[in-house]
Parts: structure tokens; sequence; C-alpha cells
């Protein structure tokens, strides 16, 4: 595949992963975050085995004995990010939660310095600072005085959380990075199927369902779920790991211009805070790290 090709699905990928935020805020108001989740996995796995079959051919056999590591990934990444991301969405903007979640490559890279020993330079310490004094911009509305005083909203916690729990399932990714990644999702999605299983059945099921509704379930099974995962993992072998990272930064971008073409308003607060996340965590993964961050499990 040419260079120029991938690219091209890299960046649609993160536009498909912008959707997440901006649909699964219109959505948090017709059912539960726990519903929501459920319902696009199911979709997504109903999908992910047969194309798993058809572009893999896997040995199914060796990737469930893997099970421990793909049970916790589930609860991390498919459960975990998910379900707290739309936590978040009931109390912030699609914007604000996608511009606090753009400095997660810039926590990746910190946690990775200080689990897996991988260095980072002046310059990289320097990033991960102009990352935070970025986030801090949006959630200070500019006001970098208030950091101390400021009444944080549940949803800027809740996001607190979902970098956390991106970091690890990104960290822990690498112990499997040998399994075919659509099969090994496939079975990732298959475990956290069965533990959320519970949780929906005594979940509320008062629902508001619209077309609409039905639109956003549907988008987001087939695109962030499973378009943006073939995309990205057919991408990320032809441009490298750390360079398909960097495209991360893009769901901001992507979220920003979704969010005022749909009537929502944009802050300069946002727009400065947002380019200084991105310009932290461009310094800090300029050439930070010998052994680069798996990025190739996104959900």
């Amino acid at each position: 595949m040419r260079r120029s090709t991938a690219v091209v699905l890299l960046i649609l990928a993160n536009l498909f992963w912008a959707g997440n935020y901006i649909c699964g805020k219109y959505v948090i108001g017709a059912m539960e975050p726990i519903q929501i989740n459920f319902l696009r996995w199911l979709i997504a796995a109903i999908i992910l085995f047969p194309l798993a079959q058809f572009i893999e051919k896997p040995d199914w056999k060796a990737i469930w004995k893997e099970w421990k590591i793909l049970l916790v990934l589930s609860v991390l990444g498919i459960i975990g990010y998910n379900v707290l991301l739309y936590e978040a969405l009931y109390f912030t903007t699609s914007l604000d939660a996608a511009l606090i979640n753009s400095v997660n490559p810039a926590m990746i890279a910190i946690f990775a310095a200080w689990l897996l020993k991988e260095k980072l330079s002046k310059v990289n310490s320097l990033g991960l600072v102009v990352s935070l004094i970025g986030v801090l911009l949006v959630l200070t509305h500019g006001d970098l005085l208030q950091v101390f005083v400021i009444k944080y909203n549940a949803g800027d916690l809740f996001m607190l959380m979902v970098i956390i729990s991106w970091t690890f399932y990104t960290l822990l990714s690498k112990k499997i990075k040998n399994l075919p990644p659509i099969g090994a999702t496939a079975v990732t999605v298959t475990f956290s199927l069965l533990l959320m299983l519970p949780f929906f059945i005594h979940s509320n099921f008062n629902w508001s369902f619209t077309p609409a509704t039905t639109y956003g379930i549907l988008y987001l099974a087939l695109f962030p779920s499973v378009g943006s995962l073939l995309f990205w993992n057919i991408a990320v072998p032809v441009v490298g790991a750390s360079h398909a990272g960097i495209f991360l930064n893009l769901i901001t971008v992507f979220t920003a211009i979704i969010s005022i073409l749909l009537g929502n308003g944009i802050d300069l607060f946002q727009i400065v805070g947002g380019l200084v996340v991105i310009l932290g965590v461009y310094l800090t993964n300029k050439k930070s790290v010998k052994k680069s961050v798996n990025h190739e499990w996104i959900s």
C-alpha cells in the first residue's frame, strides 16, 4: 500500500472516532451509558468475527489462550473507556471531552517511561508540561489562576478516569502484539459483552427511542468500532505506530469542526487550549521513545 493511501485511512479512522464524541452526546439523552456501549459492541461483534475470519483467518485457539489479558483489556478499553466517556458526556460538551482526552498520548508516554522504563528527553518532558497547561486552559476557561479554586464538574473527573483507563489499556496491549488485531478485538469484545450483560439487563429500559437514536447506535457500531479499527490496523504497519499516534490529535480537530457545523459554539480558550495540547503532545512524542508504545488497539 502507498503511504499516501495509509494517511487517508488514518484520517478517516480519526474522523470516525471524533463522531464517537459527537454522536455519543446525542444518544446519551435517550439511554444509559451501559446500554449504549452494550448495543454498540453487540452489533460490532456480529461484524468483527466474520471480518476477522475473512481477513486474518486467525488461530482462534491461540487467541483464547490469552484470555486473561484479553479480559483485563475488555474491562479497561471496551467497558471502562467508553462507559466513562458516555458518563462524562452527561456533564460536559463533546468538544471539551475531546480536548481533555487529547492529552492521552502524552499521558501514555509518561506512564511508559515510569512503568516500562522507556526514556523521555528534556523536550518530551517539556511537552508533558505544555499538554497539561493546554488542558488546564480548557478546564479553567482560559484563567489559569482559577486552577485551585474552580469547581470542576463531574464530566472533567470522568474524563480523567477515561484517560487513565486508556493509558493502561494501551500499555497492556503490548503483551498481545503478536495476536491478529481484529480477531483479538472480537474476543475482547465478547468478554466485555458478557461482563456488561447483567448490568444491561438490570438497567432502566425507559428509552426515548427515535430514528436519530437508532442511527446513532448504528453509527457507533459501524464506524468508530469497526471502520476505524479496520482502517487503523491497515495503515499502522505502513506508517509506523509512533507516526500514526500523532494522527490521534485529529480527533480533537474533527470534533471541533463537526461541533461548529452542527451549530455548537466554540470559544477562544478552547481553540488556544486545544492548540497548546497538540503542541505538547507533539513535543512529548518527538523521538521520545526508543520502543514506541503500540497504538494499534483503539476503541
